[in-house]
């Protein structure tokens, strides 16, 4: 029996279902390869509805899946590998922040992106790592007390920035939480002319010496844009795959051996095509927390104008 060529059968059924392959940068080289739209969640999520696609195949993990839910309620949305999770995103339940709330109601909440439907429908506000510094500092300029959560390091870097308190929620990405500063200071000292480039979900200790910190499509974007030839890269090793594909003529090192994730990595050619084909793993939200949810996305929307 002869071998399925996944990436040609892909583009196939993409044809003849009239569907759209959106890819996360922390995917697997093979699967960026053969999706239409990659990049940050969000954005894949706002740039699905935007599409008139009936099917969107999320290859990312669950939350993101969810986001393009809410935000295209009547497409079909599939997710190729369901136990595709976030720990970040399970740091945080809408029970608990629910129970925040109520103690404190005239606290302004301020959810990260990479969290369930369920947590965006009890928050004022959501955010992502390209535009958490100016909505945070919007509140803030407002005089309103706020949390941000669940992601601690993104918080606290903007206390750092804005030298005000706040509450942050004692989450985080493990993956960019736990990066060792020692084994980026390894890799200066063997590439000295290499400019360290972070994301935000990195400790404080990591981005003090950053020459450059922003979100992933941020830090692609800097990588295009700067005359240097070198970069050590502090964020999931995923994003070198399209770095190296627009700067050929660039050299990458990962900020350590640990930055992978490995719920990102799940997702195979196989799975895409399986998930495709048979239209299975199909995402539902509750039409309650999707319309709480999308009130909270479009505050988002407004402010990041």
């Amino acid at each position: 029996m002869a071998e399925i060529d996944y990436s040609s059968e892909i583009k196939r059924l993409k044809k003849e279902k009239n569907a759209v392959i959106l890819a996360h940068y922390y995917q697997n080289d093979d699967v960026q390869d053969v999706a239409d739209y990659l990049g940050d969640s969000l954005k894949l999520s706002q740039t699905a509805k935007d599409t008139d696609a009936d099917i969107i195949v999320f290859c990312g993990v669950h939350f993101m899946a969810e986001t393009a839910k809410i935000l295209s309620s009547q497409k079909k949305v599939l997710l190729p590998v369901m136990d595709a999770g976030c720990a970040m995103a399970d740091g945080i339940t809408r029970e608990a922040l629910q129970a925040y709330k109520d103690q404190h109601p005239d606290t302004k909440i301020i959810t990260y992106v990479n969290t369930s439907a369920d947590v965006k429908a009890v928050s004022d506000c959501i955010c992502t790592s390209t535009n958490g510094l100016k909505i945070i500092q919007h509140y803030l300029d407002a005089g309103e007390k706020i949390l941000y959560a669940p992601d601690q390091n993104l918080g606290k870097y903007a206390m750092h920035l804005s030298g005000k308190e706040f509450e942050v929620w004692n989450g985080c990405c493990p993956i960019h939480h736990f990066l060792d500063k020692n084994k980026v200071l390894e890799q200066k000292k063997k590439h000295p002319d290499a400019l360290i480039i972070s994301h935000p979900e990195c400790q404080l200790d990591i981005l003090e010496i950053s020459d450059y910190v922003g979100s992933t499509a941020q830090l692609i974007s800097f990588v295009k844009q700067s005359k240097a030839k070198e970069f050590i890269v502090c964020t999931e090793q995923g994003v070198l795959h399209p770095m190296e594909l627009q700067n050929p003529d660039k050299k990458f090192y990962v900020g350590s051996k640990s930055l992978v994730c490995h719920s990102m990595k799940k997702t195979s050619l196989e799975d895409v095509y399986n998930c495709l084909k048979n239209e299975t793993n199909e995402i539902f939200v509750d039409e309650d927390v999707a319309q709480k949810a999308i009130n909270a996305l479009y505050t988002m929307f407004a402010l990041s104008k």
